[in-house]
């Protein structure tokens, strides 16, 4: 099961980058509001699923109107796929990107040294 905790959430993250040789330390500012943002989601997802997913609201003038809730849930779901792009922790972002290899191979560093 996922990790649901901002601190879980913020490490399964980092193990998720570095296995896609993505991640840098410079990144972890980003990746402490990614992990919060996805904790607020958990919380308001089981509310909402508590509530009996209410998704519209009576207006005092008799109508209805979308429940703050949903409105708050959809605004977190487009925050989290704006830094999970950020992070590229997606197909669409990670295929777009160039991964630096760190390890050399010998006949590369070889060459390199005769340059």
């Amino acid at each position: 099961m996922a990790a649901r905790t901002k601190a879980g959430i913020k490490k399964e993250t980092i193990q998720l980058m570095k296995s896609l040789g993505v991640y840098k330390p410079e990144y972890d500012p980003l990746i402490e509001i990614y992990a919060e943002l996805r904790e607020q989601y958990t919380i308001l997802t089981k509310k909402f699923a508590e509530s009996g997913y209410q998704y519209e609201v009576e207006t005092a003038q008799g109508g209805t109107k979308k429940a703050p809730i949903v409105a708050t849930l959809e605004s977190l779901r487009k925050d989290i796929l704006a830094y999970a792009d950020r992070l590229c922790l997606n197909p669409k972002t990670i295929d777009g990107i160039t991964v630096e290899n760190k390890k050399q191979s010998v006949l590369a560093a070889a060459l390199r040294q005769l340059e």
